[in-house]
């Protein structure tokens, strides 16, 4: 894939590809949504996650190696050991904000569909349990699930990005060999139950590690003005069309979680082909271009781990604000009323956020990682 914005400071499109994909997490929580049935996950078998995931690999690889450049390897190590721990909180933060949220709508008997979801139900039968399970990651909350994986990828970056830049093949090759066994080692762990880690990140790695990767070593613009890389867009052409025609007419009912949580090889090798003509839009100057003109959503992807943690409570207010009980056309325009709305709340968050930080849209703001 393509590199971005390499050697001059933070990429645009990456930070419009992350705005974008905080947009979607948010609407792909929210149960009543209507744009949510034109997202990636409709027509593919992998969804924004794994979108999320590369792209904290591509933003951590920048992080690290800009650190790494201006004051050296000892500060890069703890900057990405500090990430971690503020990873951690704000998961905390996450997963506090997700109780309280299922705890007021238990106590106003609202949304009990939602009260489950956020895992009130039996933190209120097991207080204490429950919260030493929290804060060891053994339980996660709703939407604070994704934020485990990326404390500990965070304490890995100091050993991949170097790895990666000294030998590409040998890190794939350790990527890919933790990946093969990711079930037995999750098993070893203790987390393979879908309820207590919905992401194994034994297998989520992968992912993460693809990201470095592409930004470390990616592919010369000799390569893509080579016939292989013309040969291998018309491949992923017809391979991301095959793909949607299976999701929308083969696949009748939804795969098993496992397949997600454990990342399953068609999610991989679907996504590759998607991100492959992305980096081609990326090339072409198309993303810069829209990036430019919904300067709104490159500020989302600045404020990435703020957007995320409010974007919890922002599916959860707008799902129980939803009129539930409109069907057809009026449920429809009555979910693409939730969406803007979502939509609107999630950039008013970031722009306020970013102006509270005093971030300008061309600043170079510290990126960690988080994607």
């Amino acid at each position: 894939m393509e590199n971005p914005g390499h050697g001059r400071g933070r990429s645009v499109e990456v930070d419009f590809f992350r705005g974008v994909v905080l947009i979607v997490i948010v609407l792909d929580h929210i149960p009543g949504s209507t744009l949510s049935h034109l997202m990636l996950h409709a027509y593919a078998l992998c969804d924004s996650a794994e979108v999320f995931v590369f792209l904290g690999g591509y933003a951590s690889a920048a992080a690290y190696t800009a650190v790494l450049a201006h004051r050296g390897e000892k500060a890069a190590q703890r900057r990405f050991v500090k990430r971690s721990w503020e990873i951690y909180r704000a998961y905390l933060l996450t997963a506090m904000l997700t109780l309280v949220s299922g705890a007021i709508l238990a106590l106003l008997d609202l949304n009990r569909p939602m009260v489950e979801m956020t895992g009130w139900l039996p933190f209120a039968s097991q207080p204490w349990r429950e919260a030493f399970d929290i804060a060891l990651l053994r339980r996660q909350p709703y939407l604070s699930s994704v934020l485990p994986m990326y404390v500990l990828f965070a304490l890995c970056v100091p050993v991949m990005v170097p790895l990666a830049r000294r030998s590409a093949s040998l890190a794939l090759a350790v990527s890919l060999t933790v990946w093969a066994v990711a079930r037995p080692l999750a098993a070893l762990f203790s987390i393979d139950d879908v309820a207590g880690w919905a992401f194994n990140p034994f297998a989520w790695q992968l992912m993460f590690v693809f990201g470095i990767l592409c930004r470390v070593q990616p592919a010369s613009e000799r390569f893509h003005a080579s016939h292989t890389a013309q040969w291998f867009t018309r491949v992923a052409v017809v391979a991301v069309l095959a793909f949607a025609i299976v999701k929308l007419f083969v696949l009748t009912q939804p795969l098993p979680g496992t397949h997600k949580q454990n990342l399953s090889v068609e999610r991989v090798i679907n996504f590759i082909f998607i991100a492959w003509l992305a980096a081609q839009f990326v090339r072409m100057g198309s993303i810069a271009w829209l990036a430019r003109r919904l300067p709104a959503v490159v500020t989302v992807g600045r404020t990435g781990l703020v957007c995320f943690v409010t974007g919890t409570l922002v599916s959860l207010i707008i799902d129980t604000a939803m009129p539930h009980s409109f069907h057809g056309f009026r449920g429809v325009l009555a979910g693409l009323g939730g969406d803007l709305a979502a939509i609107g709340a999630l950039l008013m968050i970031a722009r306020g956020w970013s102006g509270r930080k005093g971030q300008q849209p061309g600043a170079h703001a510290n990126s960690a990682g988080y994607g």
